[in-house]
């Protein structure tokens, strides 16, 4: 078994070093002093999901790693994507969104919420919310602004503090032997006279974690008090279980008029390949958004807006079966998990679950993660690549529940090896 793990490690090793080399790596004599990778950007590499998934393709995988689903997205939104390119839909469609679109988020959140939105002035499509995030961040923050973010956080969130010269300040939540929770004064106590924005993600990735009331009322205090803008994604939004409900932040007392609400169709329709995504604010805090949005991607492909449209149309139609399916999905992994030895910190939403497997091996994360699919054929995404400093994930490892069933199952027969001590044929 040890000379199969040497070699386990070895061509995992050499795997990661093929996907992220350092600037190092790629200097060669005749290379100029200075790096090509501008310093703010540097210390990021690539994205861990990337690392993971190119992992799994080449092993041969179960990938629980990336959080994508397997399917091929809701008929309903297929049908419509293709109808529009069939009907020549197929030119830069409004620098702000179709019409059609924007008018769906408006009712969705009339809808759900009792938000009010006027689809003209305070709505804006965007690719996917990844790119809603960075630019209300790139828009509404200063070099230096200090940007509040719950810790572990995607990890994106980093990235384009550091593209808009700001600086990332954790706010962390603990785990408190049942659940994840935001500690009473953990904001409050990470908050100084240069904090600008608060990024806040519930559910939330990768811990799986819902915001409760209490807890969204303690933010809302602290940032009415410090007159903070609050960028909120909440691309998990329906995709909640055990009968928890996702409240947004701007639903609360003096919040709406300083909070930029972001959610998307990837997630919610299971078309996470498509980047459609929406920002929802006041004017005065849309307009920077909007002013880094546009120079970006300027625009989102109009047949997949459309699409998106008749999705929000229909939502509990099709979110309903999804959430039943995930939260099975859920459960099967978890007990999986528990049987193959790993203490499962249960999810209340999104994709994901996190263990702890620190009871299991000593090990950290990015090598247990890394020899995982020799030893099982199971990929999974190290914790630390979530973390202000890695060493508070060191022992935590993230799976995705969001796969066909069969996929699940194969990765819980597969897991189970671990055991045994067992390692991959």
């Amino acid at each position: 078994m040890a000379s199969s793990g040497q070699a386990a490690k070895h061509t995992a090793g050499a795997a990661l070093g093929r996907l992220m080399p350092t600037p190092g790596q790629v200097a060669t004599a005749s290379a100029p002093a200075r790096p090509r990778t501008c310093s703010r950007l540097a210390p990021f590499g690539t994205t861990i999901f990337a690392q993971m998934t190119a992992l799994a393709l080449e092993t041969g995988s179960v990938n629980l790693g990336q959080g994508f689903p397997e399917g091929p997205g809701p008929e309903l939104l297929r049908q419509v994507a293709v109808a529009a390119i069939e009907e020549g839909d197929n030119q830069y469609p409004p620098g702000v969104g179709v019409r059609e679109l924007l008018e769906a988020v408006a009712l969705h959140q009339q809808a759900e919420y009792g938000l009010s939105y006027d689809p003209s002035h305070e709505v804006l499509v965007t690719a996917g919310a990844t790119e809603a995030v960075a630019s209300a961040v790139l828009g509404l923050c200063e070099p230096g602004d200090e940007v509040l973010m719950l810790d572990p956080s995607y990890d994106s969130y980093a990235a384009v503090v550091a593209m808009a010269g700001a600086v990332r300040a954790p706010v962390p939540l603990r785990y408190d032997g049942e659940r994840w929770v935001l500690p009473p004064g953990e904001l409050e106590a990470a908050v100084t006279d240069r904090s600008r924005l608060l990024l806040l993600n519930s559910p939330h990735n990768p811990t799986g974690k819902v915001l409760t009331e209490d807890e969204l009322k303690e933010v809302a205090d602290v940032c009415r008090r410090h007159d903070l803008i609050v960028v909120t994604d909440e691309v998990y939004e329906h995709l909640v279980f055990d009968g928890r409900r996702h409240v947004p932040v701007a639903t609360l007392d003096g919040m709406r008029e300083r909070t930029v609400t972001i959610s998307s169709a990837g997630k919610s329709f299971s078309v996470t390949g498509w980047k459609v995504g929406w920002a929802c604010a006041p004017p005065e805090l849309l307009a920077g958004v909007r002013a880094a949005k546009q120079f970006l991607t300027y625009v989102t492909p109009a047949p997949l807006q459309r699409a998106a449209a008749a999705g929000l149309r229909a939502t509990h139609q099709l979110v309903s079966p999804l959430v039943e399916e995930l939260a099975s999905n859920r459960d099967l992994l978890a007990e999986g998990l528990a049987g193959a030895g790993f203490p499962v910190r249960g999810a209340e939403g999104t994709y994901f679950l996190t263990v702890d497997i620190s009871e299991v091996t000593d090990e950290d994360a990015v090598g247990f993660c890394l020899q995982l699919p020799y030893r099982c054929g199971v990929v999974a995404v190290p914790c630390p690549a979530f973390y202000a400093d890695p060493e508070a994930g060191r022992h935590l490892v993230r799976f995705a529940f969001c796969k066909r069933r069969s996929s699940i199952e194969e990765a819980v027969e597969r897991l189970g090896r671990l055991r045994g001590g067992g390692s991959r044929p």
